[in-house]
Formats: C-alpha cells, structure tokens, sequence
C-alpha cells in the first residue's frame, strides 16, 4: 500500500498572506511543517501540492530545501490539486494535511494512518476531523485514491472544491466513513488553536517554537506543548480570541455530522 501525504500549501492567503513563508526557528513556517510530517514513521511519500502561479516558486524552493517532491496544479481548486499529487505520486492512499499546521503531532498522523491501514477493506475515508477533538492544528483525513477520483470526477458544489474532501465526509450513505478520536477522552479543538490565520497565531506558534525546538530535539510532541501551555499560560492567551474559528467548524455546523463509528486512540 503506497500512502501518500499530501500538503497543500501556497503564498497568498485572505486572511494571512505569505504565512507559510513567515519564521519559525530559522526556518520558513512550511519548511518546520514537513519536518514534522516526515518525522511520522507510517507515511511512504510525502509531496508539497502548490499552484502554478509563479508567486508559488518559493513554495518549491522550500519543499525542495526539506526533501519533498513538490506538484503544481489549480489555484484555488484543491480537490483538483490533490488528485493530481496523488496521481503523479502513484498513491493507493493519499492523506490531506493542510499547511497551516506547524505543530502538527507526528503521532497523530501515525494513529490516523494506522488505523486505516488496520481497515482498509472496510473503510472508505478516515480522519479525526469529523467530528474534531485533538487541538485545532492536527488535521488528518485518509482516503483511498479512488475514493478521491470519484470527488475529482462528481464534485460540482464550490467548497466541495476548495475544500478537497467535504464530498466525501457529506455522504455517509455512500461512502464508509470513521473517525480517530484523541485517545485522552478530551475535545480540544474549539480551545486550543494550533494553527494560523491570524497575526495573534503567528505570535502564539512562535512563542512555542522559541520555548520548545531546539537544534538537538527538533520535534516536540502534543503532550510537550499540552505542559508548556499548563506552565505558561501567557503563550496561551495570545491567539485565545481566534479559538474555535475556522472553516470546518462553522461548516459542520450547518451539516449533520456523518453516522460513522468513532475510536479513540
């Protein structure tokens, strides 16, 4: 079974423009990013998805600093992007982790892809997104090649599009559809935001960064990051007000969550 991770990252951006250029010890957002995707032990290939503008060379020059292969395709139509990584990559599986992840926890990828890997003939898409609990910043959602190209090939609404797998998740009746829940019997995702959109993200990340990466012991784990929030609840407070936003949450608001079987791990 050939998995393959597929990021999908590019510079512009409504809300933060050029955020996965900003830095993070050193290094651009993006590069620290996939550091921390390639640090999980299930992946088989990991490829940076990015758009054909010419603003995206960076993006590329940034894969190819961290050693991953880089695709190019459709601007603003993700789900085009990410079947045509999938296809250029020659994947059985292709997992979706956005970019705007930077603390993104090796693990949590590992228990995602295992547990699809354990069930393989028995489901069709697996995430920890639908419905969320890990802190908001640890996004994995698994699906059979195949199961993509039918969203590729069928999918017409606008945020079916953008949004890559909504076709899917939306469709219980057609599709076999599960969700990794955190293992810890916790919901964090609408207090704890690990990801960016805003200045008061990029702040809180970089406070962690500068708390907990080093030159020696670059990747830190969610439970690293859980003590250095119990510790420091400064760090905390700076993108508080940003908790709970985001596309998927006032998105599942309006839509039935999916009946699918839910573990916790």
């Amino acid at each position: 079974m050939r998995i393959v991770v597929v990021v999908q990252a590019r510079r512009s951006s409504t809300r933060l423009p050029g955020k996965v250029l900003m830095p993070l010890a050193h290094r651009p957002l993006l590069y620290r990013m996939l550091e921390r995707v390639l640090a999980a032990r299930t992946p088989s290939d990991v490829v940076v998805a990015t758009t054909v503008d010419r603003d995206d060379d960076a993006i590329v020059e940034i894969a190819e600093a961290a050693g991953v292969a880089c695709v190019r395709g459709h601007p603003t139509d993700l789900l085009d992007r990410h079947y045509a990584a999938g296809v250029a990559r020659r994947a059985d599986v292709v997992v979706k982790i956005p970019s705007d992840c930077p603390l993104i926890d090796p693990g949590v990828i590992d228990r995602v892809i295992d547990y699809y890997e354990a069930h393989a003939d028995r489901v069709d898409f697996v995430s920890n997104l639908h419905p969320p609990t890990y802190p908001d910043g640890n996004d994995v959602e698994a699906m059979p090649l195949g199961v993509l190209e039918t969203a590729w090939r069928e999918a017409t609404a606008p945020h079916e599009r953008e949004h890559t797998t909504p076709f899917i998740w939306e469709r219980p009746d057609r599709f076999r559809i599960h969700n990794v829940a955190w293992g810890s019997g916790l919901d964090y995702s609408a207090t704890h935001r690990w990801t960016i959109d805003y200045a008061e993200d990029y702040r809180f990340l970089a406070a962690v960064y500068e708390a907990l990466w080093s030159e020696t012991q670059p990747i830190f784990g969610l439970t690293d990051v859980l003590s250095l929030l119990e510790a420091r609840p400064d760090i905390a407070d700076l993108n508080a007000c940003h908790a709970g936003k985001g596309w998927y949450r006032d998105h599942l608001a309006n839509v039935a969550t999916p009946a699918a079987g839910d573990v916790r791990v």
